[in-house]
């Protein structure tokens, strides 16, 4: 492979399984020294282990590359800490950060629990948030001391988050929120020499195994979903060639390679204050718009 990434010290957040293993495996074949995070926890978010981060380790030492593992919970604020400052301690800078760790509970709306939206809710949403606030923190006061940077932060969302899927209230309103992050995170950390791009990622791993996405495909088709997919996007936005692409959320698989489009605003009639007459306007205004993308983005 290139060595796209040669030098460059790189945090992959839930980088013991499934696409975050491909997207470690991948930046560590390109040259990028990897600090490989997982919780080592159940699909559900229950139990842990240190062993997926530790084996993924080993598999790039095996290959001629450096990393090291940590199995901090990225969702706590001071475990979040921790990672940031591991990748400083032992390679002496940070330059890339992948937030992939997640989880999933997928229930219909009607019997989701409590707990099920909490988790997932905290996992995605503040396992983006903290390691990335550590690492802003990190970046600005390197820009504001005069040390060049080029840093980046890519997000995981999904085509749950950005289209909607039926069962994933929870998963797919964290998804959508990543993106919205994504957006703002870009606006806010240009100035440090920060760009902030997410990946909407179709994989068949531990998290979609009851989902089988590589059923719907034909024979020939069959590694359409391998995580390599998705893991070669994201090496290609941590390198220093990705420098001017920032705010994007892109998704990525063996099937399509697709800039996603955010929110644009449709078609517009006078305002009313008379509920009376607002009603006609908004309806003439959805017959004029099209409907919403389903989970294909069409």
């Amino acid at each position: 492979m290139s060595q796209l990434c040669e030098g460059r010290v790189a945090i992959v957040t839930g980088g013991g399984r499934g696409i975050g293993r491909s997207e470690a495996l991948s930046l560590a074949a390109a040259g990028a020294l990897v600090v490989v995070n997982d919780l080592g926890g159940d699909r559900d978010g229950t139990g842990m282990s240190n062993e997926p981060a530790h084996e993924v380790v080993e598999e790039i030492r095996a290959a001629g590359g450096e990393a090291v593992a940590n199995a901090d919970d990225v969702s706590d604020w001071e475990g979040a800490e921790r990672l940031v400052t591991l990748a400083l301690t032992t390679f002496g800078r940070l330059d890339v950060l992948v937030n992939n760790a997640g989880v999933l509970r997928d229930r219909m709306l009607v019997n989701m629990a409590l707990e099920d939206w909490d988790q997932v809710i905290r996992v995605h949403l503040r396992g983006t948030f903290c390691p990335t606030r550590h690492a802003a923190e990190y970046w600005r006061n390197q820009s504001k001391a005069g040390t060049p940077v080029d840093a980046r932060v890519i997000n995981t969302s999904s085509s749950s988050g950005i289209y909607g899927n039926v069962g994933q209230t929870n998963y797919g309103t964290a998804k959508a929120g990543i993106a919205a992050f994504t957006i703002i995170a870009s606006q806010e950390l240009g100035r440090y020499g920060v760009t902030v791009n997410a990946v909407a990622p179709a994989a068949a791993t531990r998290l979609t195994q009851d989902l089988d996405p590589s059923g719907q495909l034909p024979p020939e088709r069959q590694d359409g979903f391998d995580p390599r997919w998705p893991a070669a996007v994201v090496t290609w936005l941590a390198s220093a060639e990705s420098a001017g692409v920032t705010g994007r959320v892109i998704e990525s698989s063996g099937l399509r390679l697709t800039v996603a489009e955010g929110w644009t605003r449709g078609p517009s009639g006078e305002p009313s204050d008379d509920p009376a007459k607002v009603g006609a306007v908004l309806t003439d205004l959805v017959a004029q718009s099209p409907a919403p993308a389903g989970m294909l983005g069409v």
